[in-house]
């Protein structure tokens, strides 16, 4: 078992913007295409376009939406911009993200905030040094809330969870390893569940129709003695998404697919919060133009967004580790 630290800094920016937020979209893509929709549809904000290498697949994006332009460069769209969201290949995210923060841009970058804990720790010093909000798209945790699962007040004592299906048709997000695709996300709830931060992990893996790992599975000891198990896998042969939280007064089982609860705590636990929050990601895109005009803290943090990052670095390489040794 590795020991390591990935403390997650609470510091954070509430900015002081005037008006709608000028925006634009670096990425053309599925997830780019999302935010463009909710962001142009926002009373806080005026939708500017987006940017891709792909100009032509940029210019579909914005006829589709039927507001904004397309953009050549980074720096064309920077400039007319007060705001970028990070859509594009993992890969590019933090290397994207430093240049916004560098033209003096708040930022939301999709997860992973980057691939290394260190690039995404100084992503979050960085925007906290120019005084700008920095969010990462980890808009899952906001389900939980919704759930009620961070206000039980009572820490697990252990979390099992799977996130595994079929290889993507279209080869999306395999730029990176299964850990920074799918694991990401349940390295940041469990982390936010225990409210600690890891002390140790295993991990081990195995790669199936690309050169990086489609399977993982993951060991984490938290601080005060909380224990998760992770499966995440891209090479599965049917989708399963469940999680088991065992607390000192009881478990409570998550089917996300069938959206239906056992819950044997005094927790009350909603199974179905779509009256509640019957849009995440919109949710979350709001709570990033909050934070801009300072009419609410940021919700999702660079802080949190680099420990989820420092997490998966850690048990991808344990998990290559095994991988090599075998």
């Amino acid at each position: 078992m590795k020991v390591i630290e990935t403390s997650a800094r609470t510091a954070t920016v509430v900015g002081r913007h005037q008006g709608p937020v000028r925006l634009g979209v670096i990425g053309a893509g599925v997830f780019g295409g999302y935010h463009s929709q909710k962001f142009a549809a926002s009373h806080a904000a005026e939708f500017v376009g987006v940017c891709d290498l792909n100009a032509e697949a940029a210019a579909r994006q914005v006829a589709r939406i039927g507001r904004g332009a397309a953009f050549h460069s980074f720096e064309a769209i920077a400039e007319a911009s007060d705001a970028l969201v990070i859509a594009t290949p993992a890969s590019s995210h933090a290397l994207l993200a430093r240049k916004a923060l560098e033209a003096g841009l708040h930022v939301l970058v999709e997860k992973p905030l980057a691939l290394t804990g260190v690039e995404a720790r100084a992503l979050a010093r960085l925007a906290l040094e120019r005084d700008l909000v920095l969010s990462v798209g980890h808009q899952e945790r906001l389900v939980f809330e919704a759930m009620g699962l961070l206000a039980t007040g009572e820490r697990p004592r252990r979390i099992e969870a799977v996130r595994m299906g079929p290889a993507s048709p279209e080869g999306r997000c395999e730029d990176v390893s299964v850990v920074f695709d799918l694991m990401i996300h349940d390295l940041d709830l469990t982390a936010e569940l225990f409210g600690g931060d890891v002390r140790g992990v295993d991990g081990s893996g195995h790669s199936a129709h690309t050169r990086l790992l489609d399977h993982a599975s993951a060991e984490l000891m938290f601080a005060g003695g909380g224990h998760a198990r992770l499966t995440a896998s891209r090479c599965a042969p049917r989708r399963e998404r469940w999680m088991r939280i065992e607390y000192a007064s009881g478990v409570v089982e998550i089917d996300f697919l069938t959206r239906s609860v056992r819950n044997t705590t005094p927790f009350d636990i909603r199974a179905d919060v779509s009256a509640i929050l019957p849009d995440p990601l919109a949710a979350a895109d709001e709570a990033f133009l909050a934070a801009i005009q300072g009419r609410a803290a940021p919700v999702i943090t660079g802080g949190v967004g680099a420990r989820a990052a420092a997490m998966a670095e850690i048990v991808e390489a344990c998990a290559l580790q095994v991988t090599v040794a075998a």
